[in-house]
């Protein structure tokens, strides 16, 4: 008797992102991804300079999400972000644009 191979659903290391704060602060761009099960992981922008435009912070943060929403949830996503509300620190909301053709489940 022949056995199926078994596959496993792997749940991502992280949930599907929903949100991102951005914070310039005296030692680098800081960046926050909120998370749709209410988790959040947090980081540098490592490759974004300290004196860099805010405009690049956020296009670097918004290029992070979408890469793990791809990568890890095989969804494609939007970054819109939002007016500004106090100096040096910006948010976005994250949305789902579509699934990936191959994405199962």
């Amino acid at each position: 008797m022949a056995r199926r191979k078994r596959e496993s659903k792997r749940r991502p290391p992280f949930g599907m992102p929903k949100g991102i704060v951005l914070l310039a602060t005296p030692e680098g761009w800081r960046h926050s991804v909120l998370t749709v099960d209410g988790g959040m992981q947090c980081g540098r922008l490592a490759d974004v300079p300290v004196n860099a435009d805010p405009a690049e912070a956020r296009a670097a943060s918004a290029a992070l999400v979408v890469g793990l929403a791809h990568d890890f949830h095989e969804a494609r996503v939007g970054v819109t972000w939002d007016p500004p509300r106090e100096p040096g620190t910006w948010t976005a909301r994250v949305t789902v644009v579509a699934s990936w053709p191959n994405a199962s489940g």
